[in-house]
């Protein structure tokens, strides 16, 4: 089996970039298994209110629906083409732990975008995808 990780957002580039992964998938000798991945921030701690304002099962739930939103149209894609996929949802710094995840699943290669839906990632290649080329320990294929 031979493992990808995409990483998407939701945006029209995570879209394409799925639909590109569809396109290539007989690229491969071995049958394909995609981890389906998006990254949300962790919620900002406020002084000592981090439990008394929002509570841990409000914050689960919260990243929770935002990253199935994120989802959901590049699982719809790949279910379509007949690929199979594992969706996760995840916390933390976002390049960090889009290569963290690729190590710990034994991914051979990264599919990401160039842009996502912040204002800032549509500036040339964004931020996230150049943290991303620097960390990865495998080949990462970029779509534009």
């Amino acid at each position: 089996m031979f493992k990808i990780l995409l990483a998407v957002d939701g945006s029209e580039s995570s879209i394409r970039t799925t639909r590109k992964l569809v396109e290539t998938a007989g690229w491969y000798k071995e049958p394909i298994e995609v981890e389906l991945v998006t990254v949300h921030l962790p919620l900002p701690k406020v002084g000592g209110f981090a439990g008394a304002v929002v509570s841990k099962d409000a914050m689960q739930r919260y990243y929770k629906d935002e990253g199935e939103k994120a989802l959901a149209s590049s699982r719809k894609v790949l279910e379509e083409a007949g690929i199979r996929c594992t969706a996760s949802v995840l916390i933390g710094e976002v390049a960090e732990t889009i290569v963290d995840h690729a190590d710990k699943s034994s991914c051979r290669v990264i599919y990401m975008g160039t842009r996502g839906l912040s204002a800032i990632a549509s500036l040339a290649l964004g931020s996230v995808t150049l943290k991303v080329l620097q960390l990865a320990r495998i080949p990462v294929l970029l779509v534009r």
